[in-house]
């Protein structure tokens, strides 16, 4: 079991960056797949980002390629998120989320077993 805990969220500028963290418990990290989802008001949970065991492989939506990049220590037994050209839409509670049997790259919230409890990002126009 693994316990996710974030931070890193709060009030930006439209065009700003932030970088979420997401600190994990136990000693099998590194047997995790990670992501981060987010959910805006009145909106379905939505997949952002995913890494692989060993960060060899990372995936993302559609909205987020190229201004987002997730990565990880498993050192640290931390996952990151590095939010760039933040916009307005950007607005929402990212969630960390964390899994040992789901393929990386998995889109559907309901493969995750594991889940932080959300840090807000507030884009402001």
């Amino acid at each position: 079991q693994v316990q996710l805990v974030e931070s890193g969220g709060g009030l930006v500028q439209a065009g700003g960056s932030l970088r979420l963290s997401c600190a994990a418990s136990g000693r099998t990290f590194s047997s995790y797949v990670m992501g981060w989802f987010r959910q805006a008001p009145g909106k379905e949970r939505e997949f952002v980002a995913t890494i692989s065991w060993n960060g060899g492989s990372t995936y993302y939506a559609d909205s987020v390629k190229g201004r987002f990049t997730i990565s990880r220590d498993n050192a640290k037994n931390t996952v990151y998120l590095q939010m760039n050209s933040l916009k307005p839409e950007d607005t929402a509670v990212y969630y960390c989320t964390a899994d040992r049997t789901t393929v990386p790259g998995t889109k559907d919230r309901y493969q995750y077993d594991y889940w932080g409890q959300g840090t807000q990002v507030t884009v402001s126009s």
